[in-house]
């Protein structure tokens, strides 16, 4: 991590990471990227869905694959690059038949390693297996929900994914929010942690940084008007009046009130609730 002299309040706890330290490239790929335009929030009639996004630094995209449907044909990781679209880092794979694509790289990657997709790979970091040929305890990333689906889990910077158990033509995997649920062994998952583990240590410092991110400022629901948030109103400081905490639409939310449906499709698949954190 970065830290900088006290030049300004916000200076004094502001980190950041040394990418000079990890990052060998400065310009992606051309033709592995384009310009789009986020949604911040909004679904396609331009309504808020999503508060608290919008603004931030402009974002060129880079096409990281995570299908990986190139199998057995081993791939070298020509550089090692900052995605602004995710925490974790994205490398240049060049496949031995001369394609080139962007992947998600382990923690453990330099430029130079040799990794492989196949149903025979070894069992080394970076190589990517079905969870039926991956044995239990290992730490696994960029997994798949169905199979042949492409990459969902486990893709921010310094997660892992573990095997807890096999059973019934399932494994159980142990998210990072402590969540275990079941997914199909024929699901293809790249062996160990996601890169750029210090991530999560970084410390904004200043309310302007998070605007460059995209992230727009929150505001109490107590400090609103009765018309704006279920909360708001009272004569001076008071509290919300009721026993749960609900959003502004009326929905439960925060202090370790379930959010989830009753009648979810995907109930039947989990195991075991993450854990709420208390506070």
């Amino acid at each position: 991590m970065k830290q900088y002299k006290p030049t300004t309040p916000s200076r004094r706890q502001m980190t950041s990471l040394s990418y000079g330290a990890a990052v060998t490239a400065g310009e992606p790929v051309k033709h592995l990227t384009f310009g789009r335009k986020r949604a911040v929030g909004r679904n396609r009639l331009g309504r808020i869905t999503v508060r608290h996004k919008g603004g931030g630094h402009k974002r060129l995209y880079r096409l990281v694959d995570f299908v990986y449907d190139k199998r057995d044909i081993p791939f070298t990781v020509r550089t090692i690059e900052y995605d602004p679209n995710r925490s974790g880092f994205v490398g240049l794979a060049v496949y031995k038949d001369g394609s080139r694509r962007y992947v998600l790289l382990p923690k453990s990657a330099k430029v130079g390693d040799t990794y492989l997709v196949s149903e025979t790979a070894p069992l080394a970091s970076g190589n990517r297996l079905p969870l039926k040929n991956i044995p239990v305890g290992t730490f696994v990333y960029n997994t798949e929900l169905k199979p042949g689906g492409g990459a969902r889990l486990g893709r921010s910077g310094g997660n892992y994914i573990e095997v807890v158990a096999k059973d019934g033509g399932y494994a159980h995997l142990k998210m990072p929010s402590t969540e275990v649920r079941m997914v199909s062994e024929n699901c293809w998952a790249t062996v160990g942690e996601v890169s750029n583990e210090e991530n999560r240590l970084m410390r904004l410092g200043k309310a302007g940084r998070s605007r460059w991110l995209g992230i727009r400022p929150t505001v109490r629901g107590t400090a609103m008007n009765p018309v704006d948030h279920p909360h708001g109103g009272g004569e001076g400081r008071a509290g919300r009046g009721r026993r749960r905490a609900i959003s502004v639409f009326g929905k439960p939310t925060g202090k370790g009130q379930k959010s989830r449906r009753a009648k979810k499709y995907s109930n039947k698949f989990i195991i075991k609730r993450r854990a709420v954190r208390k506070r």
